[in-house]
């Protein structure tokens, strides 16, 4: 098992994170230094305590400098690593502000429309409503609105290591008009364990 999904409290897993071969559900409040350094990657939900990952911000840093992989959803709020910013809200965002751009491939959202993660049952704003601002190498993957704000990222940190930042509710728990919820968990979990990303 080489992932680590973080149990944050939220709704319960999906049958499919703890049945996944490569994943290992870890209670937030357990997460130790020696679980960061016995993995590849880590998904973190938007529950996530960040003053208790603070603690763990040397492990998680040396997680990451060896090559480790972090799919972050939710704002950042903490400096858990070094060269993130705290989350920036769009400043009361009208319909046409969350409406979605593509801005670069990614294989997590390979084959998905757009349509089907910009709304539930209509209404927008589920996904997002600003972001957590670009690391300087960061590429964006997917912006709001016409400033196209910068919603979803990917960062190869200098150090070593990936993070995908997902400024917004649990994107696994997005899509559920269509059923997307099991096939966005096991591309989170293929793109934490080291698989393929834009900016090879």
């Amino acid at each position: 098992m080489d992932v680590i999904w973080l149990n944050c409290g939220a709704e319960p897993l999906s049958p499919v994170i703890p049945t996944h071969p490569r994943v290992r559900v870890v209670d937030q409040f357990r997460l130790t230094a020696g679980d960061l350094g016995a993995v590849s990657g880590l998904v973190s939900g938007t529950l996530l305590d960040q003053d208790a990952m603070l603690v763990l911000r040397p492990a998680l840093e040396a997680f990451l400098d060896r090559g480790g992989r972090w799919f972050f959803n939710g704002h950042f709020l903490r400096p858990m690593i070094a060269g993130i910013k705290p989350f920036r809200p769009i400043r009361q965002p009208r319909r046409a502000d969350l409406s979605q751009t593509r801005l670069a491939p990614h294989p997590i959202f390979a084959g998905i429309e757009i349509a089907q993660l910009e709304t539930n049952k209509g209404v927008a704003g589920f996904y997002g409503r600003g972001c957590n601002p670009l690391p300087e190498g960061a590429i964006p993957v997917t912006g709001l609105g016409e400033a196209l704000v910068p919603v979803d990222w990917v960062w190869a940190r200098p150090g070593g290591g990936r993070v995908f930042s997902h400024a917004g509710n649990d994107l696994d728990q997005l899509g559920r008009e269509w059923n997307l919820g099991p096939l966005l968990q096991g591309r989170i979990i293929d793109w934490a364990g080291g698989g393929p990303c834009l900016c090879a």
